[in-house]
C-alpha cells in the first residue's frame, strides 16, 4: 500500500520560540505523489464528508496530473476560503475520515493538498473566480451579512457569485472574525486571512468595518436602508468561566481575551509593536479543546518557561484535534489530566500565585454516554502559577440579540432557526454558524454560510414573500 506523504514542520525546539507557521506545506513533488494515491472510487465517500461540497476526486485528479490551476478552479467552485480550510479544517473527522484508504492504512492527505493548491494559486497570483455577466442580473438587490467569520465570509462570497449586492458588516477594524483574532499566527498566518478576504473584495463585496450591528446600526435600520435579505453570523464570542474563587485576580484571562490581545494587538510581533502580555514564567490553561492548545502554545512563544493544560477528563476525551495535541506536547506543553481546578490563589497585590486542583476519577456514564469525572477525596494539591487562561467554551455574542426585536432564541440563548432554511423568526433574516449551533468548527460554519446563501436566494426570488 502506498505511503502517505508527511507534512514538513518546523523543529519543535525552534518553533516554540517563534510565531512562524509550524506546518511548512507540501512541495509540488509531494503533492503529486500524494494525489496519485487516490483509488478513484466509483462512489467517493470523501466528497460526502465535505460540508462545503468540494468535488474532492476531481481536484485530486488535477493535482495528480500536475494541473494545479485546474485543481484550484475545481475547489473554488464550492469553497471561497481554500487556504484557510487547508490549515484549520478537521479533515480527519470529515473527508479524510470517509476515505477508503483509511480503512486499512492512511487516508489521502486531502487537507494538505487543498492547502498546497491554494498556496500555489496565491504565489502564482491566480485570480479567484469572478462573476459572469449572466450572474449579475440580481446586482441591484442588496443583502447584508453581519459578522465576517467563516460563516459570514462564505455566505458573502456565494451571494456575490449569485449576483447580489452584498455588504459585509464587521464590528472590529479588520474582517476575518475568529479566523483573525481567535487562531494564532503559527497556525493561520494573518497574510492568509488578508488574501482570502481580498478575494472577497474582488467579487464586489463591500466590507464595512467598525460596525457593531445592534449598536452602530440595527437590523431594522438595515431593512430601512434597502437590504432585502440579512444573514447573521456573529459567532459565539462570550467567554465562559469556571465560577470558582479567585477568577477576578490579576493574571486570569479568558482564552478569548488572551488570544485577541495577541492577534489583534499584534503582541506576537513584540517588541516591534508595543503590546506585550505579561504572563510570567508559569502558565496554566484550563480546558482541552483547540482553543486551549492554541493558548498553551502561544504562552510558550510569549516567553513562558512552563505551559500546561489542566483538564478534568482523560486523554481520549480531549476535544482538540490529535495533531494539535501532538504539536503541543512536542513543544513542551505538559498535560495534567483527570485534574479539576477548585480555586485560584493570589498574593497581597492581587496577582495570581497558584491554582488549587483536585484529582478526578471516572465514574459511571452520564446521560451523554461519557463516564462522569468524580473528585477523589483528599486529593487537593497546589500548582504555583503566574497566569491562568480559562478555555472552557464560549456563549452567544449578546449585543445584537439584545437589540433586535422579535428575534427568537432557543433555550441556550442562541438564535433559533428553521433547520432546513436557517430562517429566523424574522422574515428575511437568516442565521448560521456558532451563533446558532454554539462553538463548532470553521468548516461547519462555512457549511452553514453556504446553506444560508442558497436559502436567501430562494427567499428573494419568491414573489409571494
Amino acid at each position: 500500500m502506498s505511503v502517505r506523504q508527511d507534512m514538513p514542520k518546523q523543529d519543535p525546539a525552534v518553533r516554540r520560540s517563534n510565531f512562524d507557521e509550524v506546518a511548512l506545506g507540501f512541495t509540488a513533488e509531494q503533492a503529486v505523489a500524494e494525489a496519485k494515491r487516490c483509488l478513484k472510487c466509483k462512489k467517493p465517500l470523501c466528497r460526502e464528508g465535505c460540508p462545503v461540497e468540494i468535488d474532492i476526486p476531481a481536484f485530486l485528479a488535477c493535482v495528480a496530473s500536475g494541473d494545479f490551476a485546474g485543481a484550484l478552479g475545481n475547489i473554488q467552485e464550492k469553497n471561497s476560503l481554500p487556504a484557510i480550510c487547508g490549515r484549520v479544517c478537521p479533515q480527519e473527522n470529515q473527508c479524510e475520515f470517509r476515505c477508503i484508504l483509511g480503512k486499512k492504512g492512511s487516508p489521502i492527505a486531502i487537507g494538505a493538498l487543498e492547502r498546497f493548491v491554494a498556496d500555489w494559486g496565491r504565489k502564482n497570483k491566480v485570480k479567484a473566480k469572478a462573476r459572469t455577466a449572466g450572474e449579475k442580473q440580481q446586482e441591484k438587490t442588496k443583502v447584508a451579512v453581519i459578522g465576517s467569520g467563516p460563516a459570514g465570509l462564505t455566505a458573502a462570497a456565494d451571494l456575490a457569485l449569485m449576483g447580489y449586492q452584498v455588504t459585509l458588516f464587521e464590528s472590529l477594524h479588520a474582517a476575518g472574525g475568529v479566523l483573525r483574532y481567535g487562531i494564532p499566527e503559527f497556525r493561520l498566518p494573518k497574510s492568509i486571512v488578508d488574501y482570502e478576504v481580498g478575494n472577497l473584495s474582488n467579487l464586489g463585496v463591500e466590507i464595512k468595518t467598525n460596525y457593531l450591528v445592534g449598536k452602530t446600526i440595527t437590523v431594522q435600520e438595515l431593512f430601512d436602508q434597502g437590504y432585502q435579505g440579512i444573514f447573521i453570523s456573529t459567532g459565539a464570542g462570550l467567554p465562559r468561566f469556571l465560577q470558582i474563587p479567585g477568577e477576578n485576580l490579576n493574571g486570569v484571562f479568558s482564552a478569548n481575551e488572551f488570544l485577541t490581545r495577541v492577534n489583534l494587538m499584534k503582541a506576537y510581533l513584540f517588541p516591534k509593536y508595543d503590546t506585550p502580555i505579561k504572563i510570567g514564567k508559569r502558565v496554566a490553561v484550563v480546558g482541552a479543546g483547540n482553543v486551549a492548545m492554541d493558548s498553551a502554545r502561544t504562552a510558550l512563544r510569549l516567553g513562558a518557561e512552563e505551559s500546561m493544560i489542566i483538564y478534568r477528563r482523560s486523554r481520549t476525551e480531549m476535544p482538540a484535534r490529535l495533531e494539535e495535541i501532538e504539536n503541543a506536547e512536542a513543544e513542551g506543553v505538559a498535560l495534567h489530566l483527570l485534574t479539576n481546578p477548585v480555586r485560584i490563589l493570589g498574593n497581597e497585590q492581587g496577582n495570581v500565585r497558584s491554582i488549587v486542583c483536585e484529582k478526578m476519577e471516572l465514574g459511571a456514564a452520564d446521560a451523554s454516554g461519557r463516564r462522569r469525572p468524580l473528585p477523589v477525596a483528599g486529593s487537593e494539591f497546589e500548582i504555583p502559577l503566574d497566569t491562568v487562561v480559562i478555555a472552557i467554551g464560549q456563549g452567544p455574542n449578546p449585543i445584537l440579540l439584545r437589540n433586535t426585536d422579535h428575534l427568537e432564541l432557543d433555550e441556550r440563548g442562541y438564535i433559533k432557526t428553521d433547520p432546513e432554511t436557517l430562517m429566523t423568526s424574522i422574515p428575511g433574516v437568516f442565521a448560521g454558524g456558532d451563533i446558532v449551533t454554539g462553538a463548532a468548527t470553521v468548516i461547519a460554519a462555512m457549511g452553514a454560510g453556504k446553506k444560508a446563501a442558497r436559502s436567501i436566494k430562494k427567499y428573494l426570488e419568491n414573489p409571494d414573500r
